[in-house]
């Protein structure tokens, strides 16, 4: 008698209630993403690791915009991009960089988009956010890695390890002359950080703009609010929540 646990077939995996759930909420951080303007024509890649997995996750597909993207687009793929289960393809350079960042890395959630103002510090010497700035970007200070140097799109292994080595321990990474990464270890929590990552970039911008001289504060003062915005995170929780009820998924992506 083989008392072996029967495995789960892709597609019965995709339809599990665990799964479904998390689908629902990587469609709505796309939604959201589309709402908040960090969207980028229909490229960019937004994907989750399925529970107790290393070699499976979620990931937004190809040719949609994301707006448009429900949980029954969402495709289901292993970290050598074989797609597992779902209706439609993915983009070739999600499956290197996001294959590469969960493989290597380890997070459960990898964010990656070109929002407007956190790219635009991409393409500064600094090439990054100045987390000692607005109380926005104090939330980033000990977090942020610097990829500074642009090597081409991410067409192979090569370059996505290089980017997931970049990253070096830490949850948010800036891609010199290209974009941003957020990881973390729910999809409500990395989008929380993409959202205010943007908005502290936004800030910085203005500020520099203006031409004045900017006014930081003590390093050691930054760290302590990041201490503080990390160690509760209960608002995190209710904005994804709020942003649920502001953004059913669209009829024909769930019917």
């Amino acid at each position: 008698m083989n008392d072996r646990p029967t495995l789960m077939t892709p597609d019965a995996e995709y339809a599990s209630p665990t799964v479904r759930r998390l689908r629902e909420d990587l469609a709505l951080a796309l939604r959201a993403a589309a709402h908040h303007r960090l969207e980028e024509g229909v490229c960019n890649h937004f994907s989750v690791l399925l529970p107790g997995a290393q070699d499976r996750y979620l990931i937004n597909p190809r040719g949609l915009h994301w707006s448009e993207i429900g949980p029954d687009d969402i495709v289901l793929i292993d970290v050598r991009g074989n797609v597992l289960a779902g209706r439609h393809r993915v983009e070739p350079t999600a499956l290197f960089i996001h294959g590469a960042i969960h493989r290597i890395a380890g997070h459960a959630v990898v964010l990656h988009c070109h929002m407007p103002y956190a790219t635009a510090l991409t393409l500064t010497a600094e090439r990054a956010l100045d987390p000692t700035l607005s109380q926005n970007a104090m939330r980033f200070m000990n977090r942020i890695a610097i990829d500074a140097t642009y090597n081409g799109l991410a067409l192979d292994d090569v370059e996505g390890e290089r980017i997931a080595r970049a990253m070096a321990g830490k949850d948010v990474a800036f891609l010199a002359n290209h974009g941003v990464v957020v990881a973390g270890p729910s999809i409500a929590h990395a989008y929380d950080d993409l959202y205010y990552l943007e908005r502290a970039a936004l800030h910085q911008v203005i500020a520099q703009s203006t031409g004045r001289p900017l006014v930081a504060v003590d390093p050691a003062m930054a760290a302590h609010v990041a201490a503080q915005i990390q160690g509760e995170r209960e608002q995190s929780d209710l904005f994804f929540e709020a942003l649920r009820r502001l953004l059913p998924a669209p009829a024909r992506a769930s019917a």
